[in-house]
């Protein structure tokens, strides 16, 4: 996106946040009945869908959003290649771009962005933005993270140059990694990226020689980067904090509004769409996009339209993650649906130490993308200071020395570049890895 195009329509965007809640839903509701008129022309799935529910095109314009039929990951999956709304997006192809492509290349065919979501949830997916939609996901995205900053104020930070270290998994296709990178390069920032696999001493040492003055990653990554201000490995003066991948607790954003001495900014968003609300303040709550996404929970289950991808659309797309929705009151801040008790997954770190004292961590994701034929899901298990254990859920049983094999070579590369040769791992297959209660979600990391 050229840059004072891009600033124009962040303007744009942002006036969405100081108009009324009425204008608020006038918008969503035109853009949704867009977007279901469009899915009707132009996705077999959807037509079908829609007309099974005794939904035909001339309704789409009148009927309420909670009579069309419901989406889910496995749906999506099964039903990929007639779902989507153009001709050249099959869902084998994308396999074998995600497996051979190294992430470099970051666009399908030239025109797609690939976002690849796997590891919490079981079988790999994948969720596909044309230009269009990619611009406009990553201007509410740029949108969260200057959230209470007015335009002014944006534009004195981008003539100085905000320089930005990035702290999380960097090495695949996660939708966090590619858009924080976009952005930062449509403001024309400078940037550092930090993978969680990198030693903690090349951490101290890229971040001494880059100085940067805005943080932005898994709220569990950037913890330790407090804890290496707190101990006085790093100096590091930042205007603000931006939280994302991982739902943040009041005591951790506490804990880093304290160590940085800055705004916390919580930015909430999924593979499906990597801008959904933001939160400044536990008290206050998160506020969710009405202008990007609709989205509603009943009977506890979250269901997500995403109002801009026209591509993939999805529509009531189930979600594990829970929370509760309220109302904008006469005192909110921003005509914004409110959202409390967001719990997605929550992962602890995995921290080992040598015979001579020194630390360090192995963070779940960065086994996310640990994806070998015939191996359904996995968790984690710490045993001591120097081993895990590793569980196994498989479709074959027979092939389990081969996936046993495969495993102990991917996961001995792993530790290697994170400088923990000396920790032993075990593998224990089970019958079943089952979600949280809570949550939904698989965690990577159990106790």
């Amino acid at each position: 996106m050229n840059y004072l195009n891009l600033l124009w329509n962040l303007y744009q965007l942002k006036r969405n946040a100081g108009r009324g809640r009425e204008d608020i839903k006038r918008v969503r509701e035109k853009k949704l009945r867009k977007l279901l008129a469009y899915a009707y022309d132009n996705s077999a799935y959807y037509h079908r869908v829609f007309e099974e529910a005794g939904i035909t095109g001339n309704q789409i314009s009148t009927m309420p959003l909670s009579a069309f039929p419901v989406l889910d990951k496995q749906l999506l999956m099964e039903h990929f290649d007639e779902l989507v709304t153009v001709p050249d997006l099959k869902q084998e192809e994308l396999r074998r771009f995600d497996e051979q492509e190294s992430t470099d290349q970051k666009r399908f065919k030239d025109s797609y962005h690939v976002v690849h979501s796997s590891g919490s949830t079981g079988t790999p997916g994948y969720f596909v933005y044309d230009e269009t939609a990619w611009s406009q996901m990553l201007l509410g995205i740029i949108r969260a993270a200057l959230w209470d900053m007015s335009m002014p104020q944006i534009l004195k930070l981008l003539h100085h140059g905000p320089r930005i270290v990035y702290i999380a998994a960097t090495d695949g296709r996660y939708g966090g990694a590619m858009a924080v990178s976009d952005g930062i390069e449509g403001v024309r920032a400078d940037q550092l990226f930090l993978d969680v696999k990198t030693p903690l001493a090349e951490w101290v040492r890229q971040i001494k020689e880059f100085g940067p003055n805005m943080v932005v990653g898994y709220p569990s990554a950037v913890k330790i980067l407090g804890e290496l201000v707190e101990n006085g490995d790093v100096e590091l003066d930042v205007f603000r904090v931006v939280s994302c991948g991982e739902p943040l607790g009041a005591s951790l954003r506490s804990y880093l509004e304290e160590t940085f001495e800055s705004d916390v900014v919580n930015i909430y968003g999924a593979s499906e769409s990597l801008a959904l609300g933001v939160e400044t303040s536990h008290e206050e709550g998160m506020y969710l996009f009405d202008d990007l996404n609709y989205i509603e929970v009943e009977n506890g289950e979250m269901y997500l339209t995403c109002l801009y991808n026209y591509v993939q659309p999805l529509i009531r797309y189930r979600i594990s993650d829970k929370l509760v929705l309220a109302e904008p009151d006469k005192d909110s801040s921003y005509p914004f649906t409110r959202a409390g008790n967001i719990m997605g997954r929550n992962e602890d770190l995995m921290w080992f130490e040598d015979g001579r004292g020194a630390r360090d961590f192995l963070h779940p994701l960065v086994v996310e993308g640990f994806c070998l034929e015939g191996l359904l899901d996995y968790q984690f298990r710490q045993l001591d200071e120097q081993s895990f254990e590793m569980l196994a859920e498989v479709s074959d049983r027979k092939r389990i020395q081969e996936i046993q094999s495969e495993m102990i070579r991917e996961m001995r590369q792993i530790l290697k570049e994170k400088h923990l040769e000396y920790v032993d791992f075990f593998i224990r297959f089970v019958e079943e890895i089952r979600p949280d209660s809570r949550t939904g979600k698989k965690p990577l990391i159990v106790a």
